[in-house]
């Protein structure tokens, strides 16, 4: 009896290693797909018009669900590598940074913090191009306006296949694209005043634009 109850708990052991391991790796998935459904409920809108350009960019709610959460994995992964190499090797760049990034007594929690800042930047864009997608929708949808003709006539200037149904969705491209263009030249031009003044300019990229 006690032979097997010792069995039985040597298994019990063996079984739970690896699932507090799959356990480990959770969290961080997890967070991915609560901001994905964030970013995609935000995109969705409550409007005719921004359901319609989310369905067309994504189908449903589920594929951009799943498309954004494989972004933001990609995103961690990004900063995770960017802090890795603002921290470098040498004693002094790692001192460096962790009283750049550093809060707790002994620092340790800088890499940790870096990858934070990075990955809420990351997030800040993201809600930024996806308000600039339900704003482009409106836009589309003011445009295409109400009647026969100006329906026509949208369907003309913007849709690219055989029957013009994809009008509306490149409309709203073509417009979240130009309010892209519109903020890269606004960083542009901050960063020429700053340089001009002889102040150091920050650099802000946007590298990771959707469709």
């Amino acid at each position: 009896m006690i032979k097997r109850l010792l069995v039985a708990a040597g298994t019990l052991v063996v079984l739970a290693a690896p699932v507090s391991a799959a356990t480990a790796a959770v969290p961080a998935k997890k967070a991915d797909k609560r901001e994905a459904q964030k970013e995609c409920r935000a995109e969705r809108g409550t409007t005719e018009a921004t359901r319609e350009a989310f369905k067309t960019q994504y189908r449903n709610f589920g594929a951009c669900v799943s498309q954004n959460a494989k972004e933001a994995k990609a995103e961690r992964k990004a900063a995770s590598q960017t802090c890795r190499e603002e921290r470098g090797d040498t004693t002094e760049s790692r001192e460096a940074f962790a009283e750049t990034y550093g809060t707790n007594d002994n620092k340790r929690n800088a890499f940790g913090k870096c990858v934070s800042q990075q990955a809420k930047a990351d997030d800040a864009e993201d809600a930024e191009e996806a308000e600039e997608r339900t704003n482009a929708a409106a836009t589309c949808d003011t445009e295409r306006g109400d009647t026969t003709e100006s329906r026509e006539a949208f369907a003309e200037k913007y849709g690219t296949n055989h029957n013009k149904r994809n009008a509306f969705g490149k409309c709203v491209s073509q417009q979240a694209q130009a309010g892209d263009d519109e903020d890269a030249e606004g960083d542009d031009a901050e960063v020429e005043d700053a340089e001009g003044r002889g102040k150091p300019a920050e650099h802000p990229g946007r590298g990771h634009g959707r469709p």
